[in-house]
């Protein structure tokens, strides 16, 4: 497994590395502008050539793009659909041209509206930004499943690959944090076995393509995504052991959004202790 930290790539694209690298990360995971803002930043192949030298010289053996918050692919307004297809293309296509891993999105929401609509819109605006893009793969993250989100179970996850085309370029991220508030009892390993099986059940087998390690802070079938440090939470430590140790993870990144003790995000100690518990 690739355990990683999410990071900043404040003051250029290759500095994530840099930070990275500090942390004591193998996985890194960015966001590729401001995650509040649709102005996209204006890299250039001078930024893509030196993250891609820095990372060549680095332990770092994958990286994940986050799509902006604002991002809503199952959204029925046009200047928002419009928007987000624009933002997500830019995201895969900087992935494209720094050979990321994939770019992870959370699915949409269908707000009061219908649920099969916003699954549809959605499917379309996955398969319209992988088209308009050329190798970087997408990946759905589940959501803790509050208000209209979509992605709160393995059925509406299935739903959502099959809307997008079921395009081999798709794929899904497991997040912990969120696994645990959708209502999935993931603790022990028998119970995450279980899950995951069930997750392939519902969408197949090897769609499962990336992690996030959060601890949560509200309960099992809380829907409240609120992630916290890892082993300080309702996962806990041997919950956290249970989900990097899970056999099917073994070659993924797992990449951890936790808000360090400070609120500035994970700490080396915290990646350093999630490293130890793969190890035991």
């Amino acid at each position: 497994m690739l355990v990683g930290a999410h990071v900043s790539p404040a003051g250029g694209l290759y500095r994530a590395v840099e930070r990275g690298t500090l942390l004591g990360a193998r996985a890194i995971q960015i966001f590729n502008q401001s995650p509040r803002a649709w102005r996209p930043t204006d890299y250039g192949e001078d930024d893509f050539a030196r993250f891609r030298e820095a990372r060549a010289a680095s332990q770092i053996g994958a990286v994940l793009i986050h799509a902006v918050y604002l991002v809503n692919c199952a959204s029925d307004e046009r200047e928002i659909r419009a928007k987000s297809l624009a933002s997500l293309t830019h995201s895969l296509r900087v992935g494209d041209a720094i050979g990321a891993t994939a770019v992870v999105v959370h699915p949409g929401s269908a707000k009061a509206g219908p649920v099969g609509p916003a699954i549809q819109r959605a499917g379309e605006l996955f398969a319209a930004a992988l088209a308009g893009s050329e190798r970087c793969p997408l990946h759905l993250e589940n959501t803790a499943g509050a208000g209209g989100t979509l992605g709160r179970s393995f059925a509406e996850l299935a739903a959502l690959l099959e809307a997008g085309g079921g395009d081999p370029r798709l794929g899904l991220c497991l997040d912990s944090c969120h696994l645990l508030a959708s209502g999935y009892e993931i603790r022990t390993p028998e119970a995450l076995a279980s899950v995951l099986d069930n997750c392939e059940r519902e969408a197949g087998a090897g769609r499962v393509c990336s992690l996030h390690l959060n601890d949560s802070q509200t309960p099992l079938g809380s829907n409240r995504d609120r992630h916290a440090n890892i082993g300080e939470g309702e996962l806990g430590l041997e919950g956290a052991r249970t989900f990097v140790s899970e056999p099917r993870f073994a070659d993924l990144a797992c990449v951890l959004e936790t808000p360090g003790p400070d609120r500035s995000g994970p700490t080396a100690q915290e990646v350093g202790l999630v490293i130890g518990l793969l190890a035991d």
